[in-house]
């Protein structure tokens, strides 16, 4: 009889410690939405090959390093860019550094950009736009676009995003831009 009582309370205890285990809630994925780091305008006296398609200037290949930083340990599993030297080469650190290849968007259809993305809401993305287009798309995705980007100086608004619900904020990172 006592080991039969041993049995059953030793079956309760372990019923009980089942019961109290947490069930681990589902990682949402998250979109990250930069505007591309600071590039080489007609305020700055440099020859560029194409000035429709300018470079980054070294206090953007800065910036884009700071975003390497920031989001090195986000898991990011894509990072999509337009397809531009600015925002490839904002998008370029992070991919060197995790071994992905950026891929390249239409900007031209953001909202069937959105709704792809979307479509994998456990993964973890970085998307490199412009100051037109990344509101627009944090704004497809369902966040709240903010204020639209100052054109002349701000490079370091950081939409993070999660995919599944829509709900976002905004972040800086780097140091503010000083141009």
């Amino acid at each position: 009889m006592a080991s039969r009582l041993k049995l059953f309370f030793a079956a309760a205890f372990g019923a009980l410690l089942a019961a109290c285990q947490t069930v681990p809630i589902p990682d949402t994925g998250t979109a990250y939405l930069v505007r591309h780091a600071e590039k080489v305008t007609s305020d700055h006296q440099m020859i560029v090959d194409d000035p429709k398609d300018p470079p980054l200037l070294p206090v953007g290949e800065v910036r884009a390093e700071a975003l390497a930083d920031r989001l090195m340990d986000a898991d990011i599993s894509a990072i999509w860019s337009t397809d531009t030297t600015r925002t490839r080469s904002t998008a370029a650190p992070l991919a060197a550094r995790l071994g992905l290849t950026v891929q390249i968007y239409d900007p031209s259809d953001l909202d069937a950009f959105a709704l792809a993305l979307k479509a994998s809401p456990d993964a973890n993305v970085l998307v490199v736009g412009h100051s037109n287009t990344t509101p627009y798309l944090a704004a497809a995705l369902g966040a709240d676009p903010g204020a639209p980007i100052v054109e002349k100086g701000e490079n370091d608004r950081l939409y993070v995003i999660d995919l599944a619900t829509g709900a976002g904020e905004i972040q800086r990172y780097g140091a503010a831009s000083v141009y």
